[in-house]
């Protein structure tokens, strides 16, 4: 479901001359459906670079990753958002939302974009907050005034409210208290078991060995740190 071959990436310091830094070379990776990959190696060694490059927010320089039969080096925006609309999720560490756009909208605005009518969706949402211990009292309110942990719930329970092919899963533990890192990990092995392909960071070792049905460590594909 997810196929990575022989991807490169290099960043252009423009503050600097423009000189190009190699970053990351031979990155290969293949994930099945129903899998869970983590992604693993040392600060910097570029496991947030490759998500990136997957979700096509940052650009291979060369390579081929494929979601499904969609190449994404090289692809159109308008093919990217098409397929982040309806094939692959994605949960970042951060929750980035327009202002003052209630809760249980920010969770349900991926149904409404695949054109689920209104009430469905926000009975979806609803629940979806209900199941990550949002109190109800918070879903009328932005969710830019809430605290880490719970900003982090918003942003999870956004990323699986969608039953999407592919995802991608960024520190999706983090900030999180016990009672709530279990429903977490609930959510991705029910992901996996209606056949969702899954790449992972997880800095939460247990978390990573709960989910994870194997590591691949990405520092042997960094320039400057591989063995």
């Amino acid at each position: 479901m997810i196929s990575i071959e022989n991807v490169a990436k290099t960043f252009t310091l423009h503050t600097q001359g423009g000189v190009v830094l190699p970053v990351m070379a031979g990155a290969s990776l293949q994930v099945a459906k129903g899998e869970c990959v983590a992604l693993t190696g040392v600060s910097g060694s570029g496991k947030s670079t490759l998500m990136r490059m997957i979700h096509g927010n940052y650009l291979a320089a060369s390579g081929s990753i494929r979601i499904g039969k969609t190449e994404i080096v090289g692809a159109e925006p308008r093919t990217l958002l098409a397929l982040r609309r309806d094939t692959l999720g994605y949960v970042s560490q951060f929750l980035r939302v327009v202002p003052r756009v209630a809760t249980r909208d920010v969770v349900a605005e991926p149904l409404r974009v695949l054109g689920v009518p209104a009430e469905q969706a926000l009975a979806r949402a609803e629940a979806m907050l209900s199941r990550l211990n949002i109190p109800e009292r918070l879903w009328s309110l932005s969710p830019t005034t809430f605290s880490g942990g719970e900003q982090q719930r918003v942003n999870i329970a956004r990323g699986f409210i969608h039953a999407y092919p592919a995802m991608l899963l960024d520190e999706p533990t983090a900030s999180l208290d016990a009672t709530n890192r279990a429903v977490v990990l609930d959510l991705i092995h029910e992901a996996k078991a209606r056949g969702a392909a899954i790449i992972g960071i997880f800095h939460d070792v247990e978390a990573r060995r709960a989910v994870a049905d194997r590591e691949v460590d990405v520092t042997g594909f960094t320039v400057g740190l591989a063995a």
